[in-house]
């Protein structure tokens, strides 16, 4: 089986660059879900990313309700697991409780950090529709929405 492709990158590319760029990307993807609204919840609260395979951790820092970047340290909550669980998380190809019970991703730490953070993954439904009005504004983005799930299609809307 070929490693997933995402391990090589991981391995390189020092963990506060992954933090910076991943903070970014999931704060902009965080706009106009339900879920950005729980993240003052954790205010304060430092969490890890371990990936084994790629021997590479990844801290995060919950302030002001985005994700920021952490210096390497100790963590509230640290999360580990393989590239290839993490990449079927992103990606809702499984369920998160089935990753965590099957001691696929491991959770340390501080036990009501943790089970909020697995509890926010449970509850991600993303809402495309909602990304759009709060990136674009209301008229602009219902149109942008409107638009690309016409050419895209009705499977679109469904993820």
């Amino acid at each position: 089986m070929l490693p997933h492709p995402l391990l090589l990158p991981l391995r390189i590319i020092p963990g506060a660059v992954h933090a910076e760029v991943l903070a970014r990307v999931l704060n902009h993807l965080l706009r106009g879900q339900p879920l950005a609204t729980r993240l003052p919840e954790i205010e304060g609260k430092t969490v890890c990313i371990h990936i084994k395979d790629a021997s590479s951790e990844i801290h995060f820092r919950i302030g002001h309700g985005r994700l920021q970047p952490a210096v390497p340290g100790r963590a509230d909550v640290r999360i580990s697991g393989t590239v290839q669980d993490f990449w079927l998380l992103a990606t809702r190809r499984e369920d998160p409780d089935t990753l965590f019970f099957s001691r696929r991703l491991c959770i340390e730490g501080d036990t009501d950090t943790g089970v909020h953070i697995k509890n926010l993954l449970d509850a991600l439904d993303y809402d495309w529709e909602s990304h759009f009005r709060a990136v674009l504004g209301e008229t602009l983005g219902g149109a942008a929405f409107t638009l690309l799930r016409r050419t895209v299609g009705q499977r679109f809307a469904a993820r």
